[in-house]
């Protein structure tokens, strides 16, 4: 297996429920390993660059106005196949059709505000990556 490096971010939503500890302890429950975490308030400017590809979309304001409602937690995340094995870890991106047992699956309800953020590409990864966090931040 190839060892990549993902984003996973804890939206606002999770932040403020209180489930920073239950996302962060699952992924390292499955293996991975954290080299990079840190809280942060996201500006527009920065919401507007991790969503561009979402631009001119219906739904593109209101995601850019959810990720900057509140703190989120920012991880970069690395082991075997870490984009696939943690996007499936959070289940599917609208929560009526997560299942049981994946993040989303247990603690989402509704498609906008659905907890968590992973990267869905490693080309993606990177780009996300470089956004949230600088070289000097990261620790292998």
């Amino acid at each position: 297996m190839v060892v990549e490096r993902t984003l996973v971010l804890i939206k606002p939503n999770g932040v403020a429920r209180g489930l920073v500890g239950e996302v962060t302890a699952r992924v390292e429950r499955r293996g991975f390993h954290l080299r990079g975490m840190k809280m942060l308030r996201v500006s527009r400017e920065l919401a507007e660059k991790h969503y561009e590809e979402h631009i001119g979309k219906p739904f593109f304001g209101e995601l850019v106005d959810f990720i900057t409602s509140g703190p989120i937690v920012a991880m970069a995340v690395e082991g075997p196949s870490a984009v696939k094995v943690v996007r499936d870890m959070m289940g599917a991106t609208d929560p009526r059709e997560a299942a049981p047992g994946t993040i989303r699956g247990d603690y989402a309800l509704e498609i906008g505000e659905n907890v968590v953020h992973g990267s869905d590409s490693v080309e993606s990864a990177n780009r996300e990556l470089g956004l949230y966090f600088t070289a000097g931040e990261l620790v292998d």
